[in-house]
């Protein structure tokens, strides 16, 4: 059974919104334990406990938060080395469209790759020139439908990476782009 953890910073709620949306996403591929938890509940053992990793962040002048840099450059001596080859994903909001949240879900990225782990986008589109291809991206709180679907996507897609990796589940390979 594969684990997930989806960890999130979050200040006016809209992150966390995104990060419960993101673990219904997942529940939706079935045999996965499934763990929410904000940075400052989390520890480097949480990391190491998950197959598959979903973060987010609110996205400050473009960047991820500084509480979620300081979490990972907190666990750089228990997760160091061992972060290699997991599965990630990202998503962040921001006050308004053009704030930056993709260049925050890049910033995310990167501190992942530096563990070692394998990040991945989602070529779908969930509505019309709505797409998640950093990861799922909303201004203010995630309430129009392609917003939600994105939140839904991103975690039902690291569920399939997970179980297709890991638990060797080769009917959940999400290959081909979702039916739109």
């Amino acid at each position: 059974m594969g684990k997930i953890l989806v960890l999130y910073d979050s200040q006016g709620g809209y992150t966390k919104k995104m990060a419960h949306l993101v673990a219904e996403g997942a529940a939706k591929i079935q045999g996965h334990e499934i763990r929410i938890k904000s940075v400052d509940e989390a520890s480097g053992q949480d990391v190491l406990w998950a197959d598959g990793l979903a973060v987010g962040s609110p996205t400050h002048l473009g960047l991820m938060s500084t509480k979620m840099k300081a979490f990972w450059d907190s666990i750089v001596d228990v997760i160091w080395g061992h972060g290699d080859g997991k599965i990630a994903c990202v998503f962040s909001s921001s006050g308004g469209w053009g704030g930056g949240s993709e260049l925050a879900c890049l910033s995310l990225m990167i501190a992942l790759m530096n563990y070692g782990f394998l990040v991945f986008g989602v070529p779908d589109y969930v509505g019309k020139k709505f797409t998640l291809h950093y990861g799922a991206v909303v201004a203010g709180e995630p309430r129009a439908d392609a917003e939600l679907a994105a939140c839904h996507r991103l975690g039902k897609r690291l569920a399939q990476w997970v179980a297709f990796y890991v638990d060797g589940r080769k009917e959940e390979y999400p290959g081909a782009m979702e039916q739109r």
